[in-house]
């Protein structure tokens, strides 16, 4: 599967000349002139990178990098500018751009940088889908482990006590009705914990 890589940027003739440099290294590229047109292709979770131009009328690049981070901060955005000075790179970079280019830039400048951008976002989908797998065990049984730890509380809180449930309660902030319950339930004797 190749990255997607979105380039938004009013100018024709750039949109054209770079659109074509990132197609012939290979990424699945998606032109759109305007931040209205571009939004309609992202979501959360969205593989690929953006590429913005600044100065566009409406909504400039720091509007579409502003609604980037609100869909998905992760996804890297690369900013544009044919007027690069350093206010605006300080502004770039604080607002979480991947990096700032100033146009023209030559292809080999984008490429590398695109390049650094998709390998940023392809580790960080990857780091993302290693942490839902190791907590995806856990979700089937979450109900079960929750009345472990309860158990596990309740055990500890009345060896702290010396099995005496009515301080129990007050050290687990628990009106003692409820305690005794609990205790029920998780077939505990307060006197098993009398020292």
């Amino acid at each position: 599967m190749t990255t997607p890589v979105l380039l938004v940027d009013d100018d024709e003739d750039v949109r054209t000349a770079y659109g074509q440099t990132l197609e012939l290294d290979g990424y699945d590229t998606i032109l759109a002139r305007a931040l209205i047109e571009a939004v309609d292709h992202l979501h959360a979770g969205w593989p690929g990178v953006v590429v913005t131009d600044v100065k566009m009328p409406g909504r400039d690049g720091f509007d579409m990098l502003a609604r980037v981070r609100k869909i998905d901060p992760a996804i890297p955005v690369i900013v544009l500018t044919g007027h690069a000075d350093v206010p605006m790179a300080v502004r770039a970079m604080r607002e979480g751009a991947f990096s700032l280019l100033e146009k023209p830039c030559s292809s080999a400048e984008l490429l590398d940088t695109v390049r650094a951008a998709t390998a940023a976002r392809a580790s960080e989908i990857k780091a993302r889908r290693a942490a839902v797998k190791d907590v995806a065990p856990l979700t089937g049984s979450l109900v079960g482990r929750m009345a472990e730890v309860e158990r596990t509380f309740i055990i500890e809180a009345l060896q702290a006590c010396d099995g005496q449930a009515a301080r129990a309660a007050e050290v687990l902030g628990l009106p003692r009705k409820t305690l005794y319950d609990k205790l029920k339930r998780h077939n505990l004797t307060p006197e098993d914990y009398r020292g």
